[in-house]
């Protein structure tokens, strides 16, 4: 008597299970969808990059308020800065329509590349930095650092994070 009542229970439970999983699957994948759409509309456009590229500009020049004096050596930064972040962005973009490398030695090697390009990027910045920054006031340069998102780590100071070279931690 037992059997029919176990058989009939398992049936049900088949035909329940059946039912749940195709249901969870496609809504799962509606969230997968929800997420991905989400994702896209959270990226920023050309224009937002842009208008955040300015507004940190301005802030940084603000926050070193800058004298009359400094003022005249802020120029060729603003242009270091703007041409950084630029070169920056047309490497992300190489980068991400790049063939997936083959071997780890051809991964190596563009990691090599990029390496080298982002330190010329970052002496050209340092180079174009260096008149405004021997004006500037001790309490000027201590905001220097932590505004650009330079950090120290346990090996020593970090460009990984500057904002100037963003576009290439994506």
């Amino acid at each position: 008597m037992k059997t029919p009542f176990v058989f009939a229970l398992a049936v049900g439970a088949s035909l329940s299970f059946a039912t749940v999983v195709p249901s969870a699957l496609a809504q799962g994948q509606q969230q997968q969808q929800a997420q991905d759409q989400a994702d896209q509309e959270k990226e920023a456009s050309p224009t937002d990059k842009a208008a955040f590229l300015n507004a940190r500009i301005a802030a940084l020049k603000a926050v070193l308020a800058l004298t009359p004096e400094q003022e005249k050596l802020w120029g060729p930064l603003e242009t270091a800065i703007r041409d950084a972040h630029k070169d920056s962005t047309e490497r992300a973009q190489k980068m991400h329509m790049a063939p997936e490398p083959s071997t780890v030695f051809e991964l190596l090697d563009t990691v090599a590349d990029h390496e080298i390009a982002r330190a010329q990027a970052l002496k050209k910045f340092v180079a174009a930095a260096q008149p405004l920054v021997a004006s500037l006031t001790p309490e000027q340069k201590r905001r220097i650092p932590a505004f650009l998102g330079l950090g120290e780590s346990d090996r020593g100071p970090n460009s990984g994070e500057l904002w100037i070279f963003e576009e290439e931690e994506d």
